[in-house]
């Protein structure tokens, strides 16, 4: 450790508090999530109206048809279809009122007199959050005034998840394909599964349970008819996560004012770029086909993106043309979003392989080159796997026993089948001892050198490799609030943790590497944004959870914790200004602009994205009415896309300088791409995703997340005007997508005389 005893001390530490919480709140998270009852009885009936085989069945069923790529439960999924548990718990209520106005007074509720209906919400708020399960006899009990209204709903279910012709218009604006769920036994045990979470979110946790007079979802769903409003300890919580977001930027800006020392050892500018002093190593060469891969995938992804985002508008067409009966908007999406993760995992991947042999003094390990053939040929495998797989899930080809393994788990970034799954893990494991067999050598080689850096580097590979794990701890029948937990320690953990680090010390390697900047300043900074990136990411990732079924601590850890992510992207300017200060310390980096460009991308989209849209759904109260709405893809597009995504293609258009060193790459090409990129991503979420997101929060406040997702909110025409505009910003995108990965093709497939052809398909883009 050295003269960085002290950052290290502090990353360990940090690791250590943060992962305690995680595990300590993630066994309250399976000792506290809501039942599943073994039976559902109707009073006065033996016979259960649902068992917890055939709710758990009705799980099944649901993952089958996309799950949270069709609608969403408990506020996680697509944003098209209803939220199935909002939806569900608002109509089995206006039902239940109907019912009993029918009951008592003989006529409907909208009928009678305000003091009648005063007094039949009074019983209905009564009914529906009482807890009424049996813990000793394992039995939950409703009323058969509520059985009935269940029974209503389920019946409207069926026929929308079916070809009825009464529910057409329904399906088209839902961007439901015909005959969702064709067989009608599967249909009623997912009825049943949608009951369960809808009695969840209306059912008040005991008190000896954790209970604080709240639902189980923490009174998620919005809806005024049962009293489900923000709780005290939300409100209180989410003031809490501001003042700590406040304290935590205050903190961070004394710190780099008065701690932050200057680079005294300000190293010589090489006069020639140094990693292309060093001959290219068999491995490094074959590294051509995962930049070709990722801009594939790329491509695929956008084309898909645009088509997903059209069928919000035309439900079951593209442009006249109906394609959900082989395209469906559950599979576009899936696709879409399973593409995405796939190529921008490839793009790191990649940047570690062409990092090894550097490592390692210019030398690959034996057999490397055979090793990152098999895992670019393994990862074409199980890319063509995911989408075939997924394909025939949705399709209702695969026999409902094979669908987890094969098919479609059903939730949202890890959709793909278990066997995929296993394989995509495989891979990366693979991955992690390629590098681990260049890396360690250079590591415990005694040569006296300071190897901070590298051992930090080494650590983050080590989780890149193994984390991607947690994804494989729950199963098809797991209960969805604790396949939550596990689900976002990939998606939260795994992505926004281990890969920020991975990238952060990676790029301080590169230029510290090249001489742009000492090593000792590389260490240092890549040591402390560890330590800040694992401070607020790692229970931050209870802020996912704040409404599946978890108790007020989950709450408070999660909001006090995901404030202090946004506390290291207050720097992220001056982060951007010192990239793009490096094209400029020297002639040879010219060669690296873009590179560099795109790592300036990254950070104001880190600061823009994942800081202010980020925490603009952060704080409990403010996800309480927000969590499903199209204020979430406005996170993740700018995040995902505008973070991660530039940084894979910063990475590709690195490797690239180096494995076609005689490649000059086409300056109007590059601008085109990189700029049309990112004003599209503006463009999209301006002038579309956030208006519509702001008018749908309004909405929930006001009515209820029922309302703010339903087909009469949504098919106004303000709202559907809007979607259409994003077809501006989604073509601006696109052309920005080709121009990019034409340069890459043409880079890796046709070499220098390629990339200065003026004949290309984008010939005008230059």
């Amino acid at each position: 450790m050295g003269k960085y005893a002290k950052y290290w001390y502090t990353l360990i530490g940090v690791l250590i508090v943060t992962f305690s919480l995680l595990g300590y709140y993630g066994v309250e998270v399976y000792r506290t999530a809501p039942p599943i009852p073994g039976k559902v009885l109707v009073e006065g009936n033996n016979k259960p109206l649902y068992t917890e085989e055939s709710i758990l069945d009705g799980q099944t069923a649901w993952q089958s048809i996309g799950g949270m790529q069709l609608g969403s439960v408990f506020g996680h999924g697509a944003y098209q279809a209803p939220d199935w548990t909002a939806d569900w718990l608002h109509r089995e209520l206006v039902a239940w009122l109907d019912l009993s106005a029918q009951e008592l007074y003989g006529k409907p509720f909208e009928k009678l007199d305000s003091d009648a209906q005063a007094a039949l919400k009074a019983r209905l708020k009564k009914e529906y959050r009482s807890n009424t399960y049996d813990k000793v006899t394992d039995t939950a009990t409703i009323s058969p005034i509520r059985a009935k209204a269940v029974e209503q709903v389920a019946r409207y279910y069926d026929q929308l998840f079916s070809d009825d012709p009464a529910l057409r218009t329904s399906r088209e604006h839902f961007a439901m394909k015909e005959n969702t769920l064709p067989s009608a036994e599967r249909r009623a045990q997912m009825m049943g599964f949608f009951f369960w979470t809808s009695w969840v979110a209306s059912t008040e946790r005991p008190q000896e349970a954790g209970g604080t007079g709240a639902t189980y979802t923490n009174n998620w769903p919005h809806e005024p008819l049962i009293g489900n409003q923000p709780t005290g300890e939300n409100i209180m919580w989410s003031i809490i996560s501001v003042v700590v977001m406040m304290a935590g930027v205050g903190f961070l800006v004394w710190a780099w004012a008065f701690l932050r020392k200057q680079d005294d050892d300000a190293p010589t500018i090489p006069a020639h770029d140094p990693l292309s002093r060093v001959a290219l190593t068999p491995s490094q060469r074959g590294l051509g086909k995962y930049l070709f891969l990722v801009v594939a995938l790329f491509t695929v992804q956008v084309l898909l993106g645009g088509v997903t985002a059209h069928y919000t508008v035309e439900g079951q067409q593209f442009y006249g043309i109906e394609i959900s009966k082989w395209f469906p908007y559950s599979l576009v999406r899936t696709w879409h979003l399973q593409a995405a993760l796939f190529w921008i995992a490839t793009g790191f991947l990649a940047a570690g392989l062409f990092l090894a042999p550097v490592i390692n003094d210019g030398r690959d390990p034996k057999f490397q080159k055979i090793g990152v053939d098999i895992l670019f040929w393994a990862l074409v495998v199980v890319t063509g796997g995911t989408f075939l797989g997924t394909y025939l899930a949705i399709a209702q080809v695969l026999p409902p026993e094979l669908n987890f393994w094969l098919g479609h788990q059903g939730y949202e970034y890890v959709d793909m089948g278990r066997l995929w799954q296993i394989g995509k893990f495989a891979g990366i494991a693979f991955w992690l001892v390629l590098m681990a067999r260049a890396i360690f050598p250079a590591l415990f080689r005694p040569n006296g050198q300071d190897k901070n850096l590298l051992a930090l580097l080494t650590s983050s590979v080590v989780c890149i490799g193994l984390f991607y794990g947690a994804g494989l701890f729950y199963g098809e029948r797991t209960h969805i609030s604790v396949m939550e937990y596990w689900r976002w320690w990939v998606v939260h953990l795994w992505v926004e943790g281990f890969f920020e680090v991975f990238a952060t010390t990676a790029l301080a390697f590169i230029f510290s590497t090249l001489g742009l900047v000492s090593y000792r300043m590389a260490t240092a900074a890549s040591l402390a944004s560890a330590s800040l990136f694992m401070l607020g990411g790692v229970p931050g990732t209870f802020h996912h959870l704040y409404f599946s079924g978890t108790t007020t601590p989950v709450m408070a850890v999660g909001a006090s914790f995901s404030a202090l992510e946004v506390v290291p992207l207050v720097v992220l300017g001056h982060e951007a200004w010192e990239h793009w200060s490096m094209q400029h310390k020297a002639e040879w980096m010219r060669r690296l602009k873009w590179p560099v460009m795109c790592f300036v991308a990254v950070a104001f989209w880190n600061m823009l994205g994942a800081g202010v849209f980020g925490f603009m759904i952060n704080p409990p109260v403010s996800l309480y009415y927000i969590q499903g709405l199209n204020t979430t893809p406005v996170h993740a597009h700018a995040a995902l896309f505008g973070v991660y995504g530039f940084l894979a293609l910063g990475f590709v258009f690195l490797v690239l300088r180096y494995v076609r060193p005689d490649v000059v790459l086409n300056e109007r090409l590059m601008k085109t791409g990189f700029w049309w990129l990112n004003a599209g991503l503006v463009l999209m979420i301006a002038s579309s995703l956030l208006p519509i997101g702001i008018f749908q929060f309004q909405a929930s406040v006001s009515e209820g997340l029922w309302y703010a997702r339903s087909e009469e909110f949504m098919q106004q025409p303000l709202l559907v005007t809007l979607r259409w505009v994003r077809t501006f910003g989604d073509v601006v995108f696109i052309v920005g997508a080709l121009c990019m990965t034409w340069q890459v093709v043409s880079a890796v497939l046709f070499g220098e005389r390629a990339a200065e052809t003026s004949g290309s398909p984008l010939a005008a883009a230059r």
